[in-house]
């Protein structure tokens, strides 16, 4: 089994960029009922993932109040390096299963580093199931 067969493509995931403002991540969140969201850049290269408790924490120790205090910072300044790594597309289903288990979903990445989409953590529960 290919990846590839599991993979939710970019087009039809919510993500945000790392330039975009606190404000405007969190307010996809909410809208899409998200409690974490990929990052990308503006070329298209995965940075990371950013949680609610990453928004909450940045906000808490900068002392901001308000919904329109979050337009001065932005979402790179958050990124927790290491949180929620992507996998290559030619990353095995026992690796995705382990993933699977310590995240919702996995990042996937071309070799460039370009983000091209997400695997849920339910298609790789699926996919074992039916398996057997």
């Amino acid at each position: 089994m290919n990846v590839l067969m599991l993979l939710k493509h970019k087009d039809t995931v919510e993500y945000i960029y790392e330039n975009n403002t606190l404000r405007q991540g969190l307010e996809k969140m909410r809208v899409h009922s998200y409690t974490a969201i990929p990052v990308i850049s503006e070329e298209g290269i995965y940075v990371g993932t950013v949680s609610e408790g990453d928004f909450l924490w940045y906000i808490v120790d900068k002392k901001t109040e308000g919904i329109k205090a979050q337009e001065k910072y932005y979402v790179r300044d958050i990124i927790c390096k290491g949180f929620n790594p992507a996998v290559k597309i030619d990353v095995t289903m026992d690796e995705l299963l382990d993933r699977a288990m310590k995240q919702n979903f996995i990042p996937v990445t071309d070799d460039r580093g370009t983000f091209i989409g997400i695997v849920t953590r339910q298609d790789i529960i699926k996919y074992f199931t039916d398996k057997n």
